[in-house]
């Protein structure tokens, strides 16, 4: 029997930590002087921290939890959010950013409003707002709730989550961006440091890894699977995750902000590509951890609790400590970055929209005090996401009928001249109606479709009526939405410039490596 239990050294180690990243969000706040600074850092960051911002805000502690347990469940397949995600940062790299950075935008749905028109711009805010609170905000009060209530049985789940949702609103509330970024910078050192030292003595307790495999189906240890596996179906694979991750990083405010944070283009690509390689080790840190259990706690019958079991059952005192800290970290690095996006739209799509004549301070407090109200809503709604089982289903399925008509249209928009202003809301408000459609037939047993399958039905039906609307308005191109596209002359000129620079710093050749890596490792695991 596990003993979910800290040591004096372990508690103060989490206090330290608690300590001093309140005292950076303080420190930070205090320095802000207008609204560009605390909504993107006064847009001048660096590379290393765009990229480590983005890559803590994702492994965030429903990660953490959410990829051990699934792994534990169902097996390595769930990897492939992990690896796809590779692509589509360099996707975003070279397409994307350009547009995102060159156009000055504050927020996502401020291009849909200057790539279309203000209809677009207010939808795809309230779809960002209610995914901010349901699964980013949330799933990480849960995860993180899970691990607490753990070593506090006597608190209630709500209790617990409540007191983390003040913990981590507080520096974000008065720090901002730049308080969220450079904290991420520690959190991920401890992310890293924990999932490693879990991995390290897993493997040793279980002996090798034909302990694993004596226990393990063949299956679960292959990342592509058949296409009626209830996990991860490789149609799934092929046609849905690729659509949740691009909304996850290049449509979602949370995620893009800090790349709308970078200095400059080569620095927000540089970072972009820095995120992606950190997400390949994944599989060995996080995902092979949950395997391992397969063999270490062959009884849980929650798979969310397999990480809190590795690490109270496997590290010592001190470093047990420390890795609660970096799950804590995790959860507030997620928290702080879907509080600040969450403000940071409430205020420049709505109030910043309709009161035009507000001073910078004043869209700052009012950034605070929507922050504030988002961390409530998110503690309330938080201890209901037990009712669905696995966190990681939970997430990537609210998901998949979120995501694909905001992919379709951004898709269009960016890369298509002929797309309309009605295409783009129309195609929204077709997928809103289907969207509501699926999901109440799945609810009363009509049709059982897998989530992944969804996304990708969605995502065909949103690009085609943005296609047919576009083609049957037949409008002369806008030469004035040229700004907000990828311009093929531009990418030209870009890639003579690369060519005279060090391979180490040409995006064009990191790129290439990149892809090149993701794809023996995924070969080497199909």
């Amino acid at each position: 029997m596990v003993e979910y239990t800290l040591g004096s050294i372990d508690i103060a180690l989490i206090f330290i930590y608690f300590a001093i990243v309140l005292f950076i969000g303080f420190k930070v706040g205090s320095g802000h002087s207008n609204a560009q600074d605390y909504f993107l850092a006064g847009r001048s960051m660096i590379w290393p921290f765009v990229g480590i911002s983005l890559f803590a805000s994702n492994i965030s502690s429903t990660t953490l939890i959410g990829l051990s347990g699934d792994a534990y469940a169902t097996g390595i397949s769930v990897f492939n959010y992990e690896w796809m995600a590779s692509i589509v940062l360099v996707f975003f790299a070279i397409f994307l950013l350009p547009i995102y950075l060159n156009s000055k935008i504050y927020t996502m749905p401020e291009y849909l409003e200057r790539r279309f028109d203000a209809r677009s711009r207010y939808y795809f805010s309230g779809v960002t707002l209610v995914g901010n609170i349901l699964i980013d905000t949330a799933g990480s009060l849960f995860a993180g709730g899970i691990l607490l209530k753990l070593i506090f049985p006597q608190f209630e789940l709500w209790e617990i989550i409540f007191v983390l949702s003040i913990a981590a609103g507080l520096y974000t509330i008065v720090g901002g961006l730049k308080a969220v970024i450079y904290t991420d910078t520690i959190q991920t050192i401890l992310i890293l440091i924990g999932a490693v030292a879990i991995t390290i003595a897993a493997y040793d307790k279980i002996g090798g890894w034909d302990a694993v495999t004596q226990v393990t189906p063949p299956e679960a240890l292959s990342l592509i699977k058949p296409s009626d596996d209830p996990s991860m179906p490789w149609t799934g694979l092929l046609f849905g995750v690729p659509i949740l991750g691009f909304y996850f990083w290049c449509t979602n405010q949370f995620m893009v902000q800090r790349v709308l944070s970078a200095k400059n283009n080569q620095h927000g690509r540089w970072g972009l590509l820095l995120a992606a390689a950190l997400k390949l080790p994944v599989l060995f840190i996080m995902v092979f951890p949950g395997t391992m259990a397969r063999a270490l706690y062959p009884e849980l019958e929650d798979p969310n609790l397999v990480y809190p079991t590795l690490i109270f059952d496997l590290l010592p005192v001190g470093l047990k400590g420390l890795v609660v800290a970096g799950i804590l970290a995790a959860l507030m690095s997620s928290i702080d970055s879907t509080l600040h996006s969450a403000s940071t739209l409430v205020t420049m799509d709505f109030v910043a929209k309709f009161k035009k004549n507000m001073t910078s301070e004043q869209l700052m407090k009012t950034g605070r005090i929507t922050a504030f109200i988002f961390m409530l809503l998110a503690a309330a709604w938080a201890p209901f996401i037990q009712e669905f089982g696995s966190l990681f289903k939970y997430l990537q399925t609210v998901l998949a009928y979120i995501a694909p008509p905001v992919v379709a249209v951004f898709l269009l928009g960016a890369l298509w001249q002929r797309t309309t202003s009605n295409a783009a809301f129309y195609s929204f408000m077709s997928a809103l109606v289907i969207s509501a459609a699926l999901l109440v037939g799945q609810t009363v047993g009509l049709f059982d479709i897998h989530f992944l399958h969804v996304a990708g039905i969605l995502f065909a039906l949103s690009l085609i009526i943005g296609v047919v609307i576009s083609l049957v308005e037949n409008q002369p191109i806008n030469e004035e939405k040229s700004a907000y596209m990828w311009s093929k002359q531009q990418f030209v000129e870009e890639m003579a410039e690369e060519a005279k620079s060090p391979l180490w710093q040409n995006y064009i050749f990191l790129s290439g490596v990149l892809l090149v890596v993701t794809t023996l490792l995924v070969v080497a695991y199909a």
